[in-house]
C-alpha cells in the first residue's frame, strides 16, 4: 500500500530532498548509455537495475545522515508512449517497466529504516523535446497521452506522480488533468530560460495561476527545474503569494542556457558550494520550499551542499 498518498509530508514544514541529475550521472559517471535520454531503459537487465538500485540508494543513505526525508523519483522521465515506441517497446512492456520502477523504489524505500520518511514518486515526463515546446497539445491532448503512465502509478505504491521538466502550460495542466482522474497527487515542475520565464515566454507566475485557475488548485504543489539559481532568482523576489505554491527546486549545476546545454559535450558540474549559497538565499524568499534537489550536471555532492546548507533555516523542524 502506498504510505503517503492521503498525506504528503512535504506538504509540511520537514526538509526532504530528492536525486540530482539522474541521466548525467548515469551517462558521464556511470559510462551508462541511456537511449533518448531514457533511464528506465536500464531496467531490462539486472546489471541495469543494480546500477540504479545503487543511484537511489546513495540519496536515501544520504537523507538518512542529514536527518531529512527522501522523495524518491522513479528512472520514468522517457517512460511515457511515444518515447517507448521509439525505443521499441510495447505498450504492455512499456505499463511493466513502469511498475518494475516503482517496485525499486519500494525495496529503496524498505531498506531506509522508519526514521526517514521516503515518498515514491512517478516520474513523468515532457512527450516531446524537454527544453523545447516542440509538440504543442491542447490541455485535453496533454492529459489522454499521459493518463496511460500515470494510471499505471495509480496501481502501484507510488504515492505521487510528478512531471519534470514541464516547457508549456497546456501540457502541465494536461498532466494535473489525468493525475485527478487517477486520483493521484500531483507535483508540476517547470523549466524556464535564462531570463525566468518559460520557453514559450510565460512568467513563471501566469503558468502557475493559469493551471490552478483552470484545474480548482489540483496541482499538491510546483516546483522549478533544469535551469540555474541566477536564471530565475530575480523572478522570486517580489514576495508574492504565488511563491507560496513552490515547494521544490531542482537546479542545474551549470549556468549555461538550455541551447549551450545541448551543445555541450562535456558534463559542466560548476561549483556545488557556490550552488549551495544560492539555494540558501532562494531559500529565504521561499518560505513554503522543502523539496530540495539536482538536475543536469548535478549528483549527491551537489545535492548534499545544498542541503546541508539550507538546514539551518529549517530551524526545529528536522526529522
Amino acid at each position: 500500500m502506498p504510505r503517503y498518498r492521503h498525506a504528503l509530508p512535504q506538504l509540511g514544514t520537514h526538509p526532504f530532498l530528492t536525486d540530482g541529475g539522474i541521466e548525467t550521472t548515469l551517462i558521464f559517471h556511470e559510462g551508462q548509455e541511456l537511449p533518448y535520454f531514457a533511464a528506465f531503459d536500464l531496467l531490462r537487465t539486472e546489471e541495469g537495475t543494480e546500477v540504479l538500485r545503487r543511484y537511489f540508494r546513495t540519496y536515501a543513505d544520504l537523507a538518512r545522515s542529514l536527518g531529512t526525508g527522501v522523495v524518491l523519483e522513479s528512472a520514468t522521465w522517457r517512460a511515457s508512449p511515444d518515447w517507448g515506441e521509439r525505443m521499441g517497446y510495447t505498450a504492455d512492456e512499456l505499463a511493466q517497466a513502469n511498475r518494475r520502477a516503482i517496485r525499486l523504489l519500494e525495496s529503496i524505500r524498505d531498506d531506509a529504516g522508519a526514521d526517514t520518511p521516503v515518498v515514491i514518486s512517478g516520474c513523468v515526463g515532457p512527450r516531446g523535446d524537454g527544453y523545447i515546446p516542440d509538440q504543442s497539445m491542447t490541455a485535453q491532448q496533454a492529459a489522454d497521452y499521459h493518463r496511460a503512465q500515470i494510471d499505471v502509478f495509480a496501481g502501484t505504491e507510488a504515492d505521487m506522480v510528478c512531471a519534470i521538466t514541464m516547457n508549456y502550460v497546456e501540457e502541465a495542466e494536461g498532466v494535473a488533468r489525468a493525475a485527478r482522474d487517477a486520483a493521484m497527487p500531483v507535483a508540476l515542475s517547470f523549466t524556464v530560460e535564462t531570463d525566468g520565464r518559460l520557453p514559450t515566454g510565460d512568467s513563471l507566475r501566469s503558468a502557475i495561476e493559469r493551471v490552478d485557475q483552470s484545474t480548482s488548485g489540483y496541482p499538491a504543489y510546483y516546483m522549478i527545474n533544469c535551469a540555474h539559481p541566477t536564471h530565475f532568482a530575480d523572478v522570486l523576489e517580489s514576495g508574492e503569494g504565488w511563491l507560496g505554491r513552490i515547494r521544490g527546486l531542482r537546479t542545474n549545476a551549470s549556468c549555461l542556457s538550455h541551447a549551450e546545454l545541448n551543445e555541450a559535450t562535456e558534463l559542466d558540474m560548476g561549483n556545488p558550494e557556490e550552488l549551495a549559497r544560492e539555494h540558501v538565499h532562494l531559500k529565504r524568499r521561499m518560505p513554503a520550499l522543502t523539496v530540495l534537489g539536482g538536475c543536469c550536471g548535478t549528483d549527491d555532492r551537489h545535492v548534499a551542499a545544498i542541503v546541508k546548507a539550507c538546514l539551518p533555516l529549517f530551524g526545529a523542524h528536522r526529522h
